[in-house]
């Protein structure tokens, strides 16, 4: 969230006119931004913000309305010559669906604006995945700290040095500038031109050796035994009745999350309830309500796995999941001939 409004911020610190250093990026009236339906409300927000400051013209992709996935046709069509920046999601917090960042960038530097940038909001990628900044081609790139096994209050911004020098500082202060004279001052090069005031030292040294604890078991390992626990997951709720899977079918490489509807019980309930039998979960509408209604939803729960979680929690999962279906099917007189045993098995919350 930091690092997308740092962005978003020193675009448009001039509101729409130009900066008193002729080489700074800006946006300005008119200049398009094109985000996704799909995104998370910090990808979503700032921009919105950007568009009020400067005049620039906001457009979003819209979500398939079937599986919310990327696109690429609507995309492209959106993509032209007042196109100056694009931010977009690399893996979907809700979805679990994983963009064509490839296909993103191609389309971006050959129909865009001269000079247009990509940020990608890699969140729920860089814990999961190999990320290689050098290959994907953007300019920015964003994750958060507490989704790395990282203390939380700490993320990070990555960005090509020469862009990152083009952009006004976001705060002022201590540590980021070069000279201070009471009728002006000079700052400092990144990254120390964004970072004002005294650092979050402890959140910092937590966060690095996180990244040493990930890459000593290897970001590969993580990745390949994630795939396979994405799948089992996806295959085993495609089995439990009364439920709706968000996101991309079976056998479509996605994260080891999964997003689901239950026709008999509300995410929240439904979370409370598997909470009682050690089960956590994660309900509401995740940061994510324009996608949520796009799908025709208001809310979702979430079920979403680390590589240590293995397909014993799965199965622990699927289990108290269709108990807890089961009972609240039984308060909807449902006949199921086996409500009745299992009501007694069941132990409510209230």
């Amino acid at each position: 969230t930091e690092a997308i409004n740092l962005v978003a911020t020193s675009l448009s610190h001039s509101c729409g006119k130009p900066p008193k250093n002729a080489r700074e990026l800006y946006f300005q009236e008119g200049d398009e931004i094109v985000i996704t339906e799909s995104e998370h409300h910090s990808n979503i927000v700032p921009w919105q913000m950007v568009a009020e400051r400067t005049g620039a013209v906001l457009k979003y992709v819209p979500a398939c309305s079937v599986t919310g996935g990327f696109d690429l046709d609507a995309f492209k069509e959106l993509i032209g010559p007042k196109t100056k920046f694009v931010s977009v999601q690399h893996v979907s917090n809700v979805l679990g669906a994983i963009n064509p960042v490839d296909d993103i960038v191609k389309i971006v530097r050959a129909e865009a604006a001269p000079g247009a940038k990509i940020m990608l909001d890699s969140c729920q990628s860089v814990p999961h995945m190999k990320v290689d900044v050098q290959s994907l081609g953007v300019d920015f790139i964003a994750a958060s700290g507490h989704k790395m096994c990282g203390p939380t209050g700490i993320g990070f911004l990555w960005g090509k040095e020469s862009t990152l020098n083009s952009l006004a500082p976001y705060k002022g202060g201590g540590e980021m500038i070069d000279e201070v004279y009471m009728d002006h001052s000079t700052y400092a090069p990144a990254p120390a031109r964004f970072e004002a005031g005294t650092p979050a030292i402890a959140q910092a040294i937590g966060l690095g050796a996180a990244i040493d604890y990930l890459n000593e078991i290897g970001m590969d390992r993580i990745h390949d035994y994630e795939v396979e626990l994405a799948d089992y997951l996806r295959r085993r709720l495609e089995d439990v009745d009364g439920v709706t899977i968000l996101g991309p079918p079976v056998g479509t490489d996605r994260a080891a999350l999964c997003a689901f509807i239950s026709e008999v019980v509300h995410p929240s309930d439904l979370g409370t309830f598997l909470d009682v039998e050690g089960v956590a979960i994660r309900a509401g509408h995740h940061c994510c309500q324009p996608l949520h209604r796009a799908l025709g939803y208001s809310h979702s729960a979430r079920a979403s796995l680390y590589f240590y979680n293995t397909k014993e929690d799965v199965d622990e999962f699927i289990k108290a999941l269709e108990d807890t279906l089961k009972f609240f099917g039984s308060l909807g007189g449902g006949e199921d001939k086996d409500a009745e045993a299992d009501d007694d098995a069941f132990v409510p919350l209230f």
